[in-house]
């Protein structure tokens, strides 16, 4: 079940997604799952505003990310370990030791979805943070993923790694081609899951997830099965659905 809000711009729409985490950290030992990209990057710092501001502390909460481009190592500045300590844990109290992010420079890397899957099943997510990609990808789960799908190495689609290349210096060279993922049925055991969209590029993926057909050729749509979505939007990206 969707329930759909429309902002008026990003900060807006940072604003409401801060809403939904301030009352998820507030219970007991709450369990968050995150993105990167750039849509959770206000939300992120609204989280370290409140931090500073009111002292809201994380030394309870536990983290679970996505995702990982595989073959970068964890210090390079493009992976999403460096992203999560740049951009939200290096500003907030939250121990090393809470933090779970995929590893992508590992040898084995059957074995580390494996065992970041065997993580996740300790746990119950209690808010899971999600973009949504061009394709209708959510984590990095790309068309055709299956929606049983658990935590996997998938290739990247060559329109992710073009939207992902200005993180590259806009060298789609430079974009790895591979990553590791939570499956799509990881994601749905979350108990509340939010996803954030601006602009106009991502009207028709919004439209896929909330109204198309059920199909893996839009991953997105799978989360019409879960009983508590909220899609949080501007104008732009709510186009195709307002």
């Amino acid at each position: 079940m969707f329930n759909i809000v429309i902002a008026d711009d990003y900060d807006l729409v940072s604003r409401e997604a801060f809403k939904i985490m301030r009352n998820t950290v507030a219970k007991e030992n709450p369990v968050l799952g995150l993105a990167t990209g750039s849509s959770p990057i206000g939300l992120y710092k609204k989280m370290i505003a409140d931090h500073n501001s009111n002292g809201t502390s994380y030394k309870n909460v536990i983290t679970f990310n996505l995702d990982e481009y595989i073959g970068i190592e964890r210090n390079h500045e493009q992976s999403y370990y460096t992203f999560m300590h740049e951009n939200l844990f290096d500003s907030i109290d939250i121990p090393e030791t809470s933090i779970h992010i995929p590893h992508g420079d590992c040898g084995d890397m059957e074995a580390e979805c494996a065992r970041y899957e065997e993580e996740l099943k300790k746990v119950v997510i209690d808010l899971q943070v999600l973009g949504i990609g061009t394709d209708g990808h959510i984590g990095f789960n790309e068309p055709g993923t299956p929606f049983d799908s658990l935590t996997h190495i998938t290739p990247l689609e060559e329109q992710t790694r073009k939207d992902n290349a200005r993180f590259f210096e806009d060298d789609i060279s430079r974009v790895p081609t591979h990553a590791i993922t939570m499956g799509l049925a990881s994601i749905m055991r979350a108990k509340k899951i939010i996803v954030i969209a601006t602009g106009a590029n991502k009207a028709n993926a919004v439209y896929g997830m909330v109204k198309g057909p059920k199909t893996p050729d839009c991953p997105a749509s799978i989360l019409q099965d879960h009983d508590d979505v909220t899609v949080i939007l501007d104008h732009e990206a709510a186009s195709r659905i307002a």
